[in-house]
């Protein structure tokens, strides 16, 4: 793997979360090679090679976007969308990380090809726990698809 490739895409807008996630990532030696984006704009450029991030190697998609629901300019939910209606960004599993309770979000994640619906806890230890189980999880246990050979295509 290149040091160059992104492992984690983490998409999240509220600063706090942001830290806690990145904080239990490096502590279990999983945050090496995450991009930050901020909003679901950002993550769908990201991932689509678009605006700041049209240079980004063409070889390679994270092996695990880590999504929140409620962002500004591009909802999560719409970010799952398009991921998942996409050839060549289909196969990133795609773990929704939210606060919302509502049973129609959990339900709309999974119909739109979500991997996983975790609701943020709010004890800081639970939360700890959780994103160190994902990270180790999607990282080091599960065995993701090759990138298709339609890697870099975009309908």
């Amino acid at each position: 793997m290149s040091t160059k490739e992104v492992e984690i895409l983490l998409v999240e807008d509220n600063p706090d979360d942001l830290e806690l996630m990145l904080h239990a990532l490096r502590k279990e030696g999983l945050g090496n090679r995450i991009q930050i984006v901020r909003d679901g704009a950002e993550a769908l450029d990201y991932i689509f090679r678009r605006g700041e991030f049209a240079e980004r190697d063409a070889n390679g998609h994270p092996r695990l976007i880590l999504l929140d629901l409620k962002l500004p300019k591009v909802d999560g939910l719409e970010v799952l969308r398009q991921v998942k209606a996409d050839a060549s960004a289909r196969t990133i599993p795609v773990v929704v990380l939210t606060t919302s309770k509502e049973e129609s979000d959990m339900v709309r994640s999974y119909q739109l090809g979500a991997n996983s619906y975790l609701q943020k806890p709010v004890d800081f230890g639970a939360f700890m726990k959780m994103v160190k189980e994902i990270g180790f999880y999607w990282l080091m246990v599960n065995q993701p698809l090759a990138e298709p050979a339609t890697a870099g295509a975009h309908r």
